[in-house]
């Protein structure tokens, strides 16, 4: 039967001993035991030899772990703040290091990592709107000395100036510029104030970056400033629509422009060059109409009469009778001897095709494109 199990107790290694109940041995009572032992082992001096020896491989012990204790690694991102006795002593690079263990104290400080902070809250505008804001902050350690000793608590630190930097800029711009087009300014005026707070501080950090995460507000309006924000966003669409057609038509326009000025610049050059033509023929008519003034008349009328009647429909009447007024429309006289003459000249092509089909023993009452040569006439259009 085991000791612990009911009915054990008399197998109880702490209990009935030597006739009393006793507890766990007290380790004073083992040391000294442990020593006594060393003490009566040998005779006179070489038990107290073996006592120190012992005495001596436990402070040896005591070193040996003392030491090993004190080897400790700093990481290739961080940067060491030594403590000594609580005062800073100097600052470590990373690799494998070693300290006095309950002498020197080593905090480790990332100095590479990119570190956020965020606030958040509902805040009064200067147009005496409420707005609900969210921004976040991103920064990086840079002195690990400064970071560790210049505040005692640098992240709330942080927070409480991220806050107070983002309330003061809210309160100094209207709702507008808050919700909408004006929220780039207000991020780099946050960021401008924040900086401008923790710089007396010198706590160590920098700011990489702030980000704009939110801006609403309140519920009870929410619906009328989403239109408004979609009509803003419309305004834009269109802006942008109309730049894009501007840039489009413009370049129609200017080359239109360009041609109309070639165009005029031809214009000027043909009636100006007309002009020198006409001056010209002029003065060489001059002498001629200064010589035989009649006879250049009667040429120069009957030069201009053959250009107007080029270009016009000629009618030739017989006015001599009284009775009746004959007309020849000379247009179509010449149009139809024009068509006379080249039916006429299709008859002798078709007459000779005629010919060469005897010749070769085709039928020569049709050609080869299916058309009888007697259908023509020289009387006929």
């Amino acid at each position: 039967m085991a000791w612990n199990e009911p009915g054990g107790d008399k197998n109880d290694p702490w209990k009935n001993r030597g006739g009393k109940e006793q507890g766990p041995p007290d380790l004073d009572d083992v040391l000294k035991k442990l020593f006594a032992k060393f003490n009566k082992s040998g005779n006179g001096g070489s038990g107290k030899n073996l006592g120190s020896a012992g005495v001596g491989l436990i402070v040896g012990l005591l070193v040996v772990v003392w030491v090993v204790s004190g080897f400790y690694t700093i990481r290739e991102a961080e940067r060491g703040v030594v403590l000594r006795f609580g005062d800073y002593n100097k600052q470590v690079e990373p690799g494998l290091r070693w300290k006095p263990t309950f002498i020197d104290t080593v905090i480790p400080v990332d100095v590479q990592s990119i570190r956020d902070q965020s606030s958040s809250g509902s805040m009064l505008t200067e147009d005496e709107n409420v707005v609900r804001v969210q921004m976040e902050m991103q920064y990086r350690v840079v002195d690990p000395y400064r970071w560790t000793f210049a505040v005692t608590s640098p992240e709330t630190s942080l927070s409480q100036a991220l806050d107070s930097a983002i309330r003061y800029v809210v309160g100094h711009s209207s709702m507008d510029d808050v919700l909408t087009d004006g929220r780039e300014v207000t991020r780099q005026k946050v960021w401008e104030e924040l900086q401008g707070i923790i710089e007396p501080y010198d706590i160590g950090v920098s700011i990489t970056d702030m980000n704009f995460k939110d801006a609403r507000p309140p519920e009870e309006v929410k619906d009328a400033f989403d239109d408004a924000i979609a009509a803003q966003e419309d305004e834009q669409r269109f802006i942008r629509e109309a730049e894009a057609y501007s840039r489009e038509i413009e370049p129609r326009a200017r080359g239109q422009v360009n041609r109309m000025n070639e165009e005029a610049t031809a214009y000027k050059q043909r009636v100006s060059l007309e002009a020198q033509g006409e001056v010209a023929r002029f003065e060489e008519l001059l002498p001629q109409y200064e010589a035989a003034p009649v006879v250049t008349r009667q040429r120069i009328y009957l030069e201009t009469m053959e250009q107007v009647f080029s270009s016009t429909s000629k009618i030739m009447v017989d006015s001599s009778s009284s009775s009746n007024m004959m007309y020849l429309p000379l247009d179509k006289i010449l149009e139809r001897q024009n068509l006379h003459s080249a039916a006429k000249a299709t008859r002798n092509t078709l007459e000779g095709l005629r010919n060469t089909r005897d010749v070769t023993g085709v039928p020569s009452t049709q050609t080869s494109t299916g058309v009888r040569p007697d259908r023509f006439s020289s009387g006929r259009n």
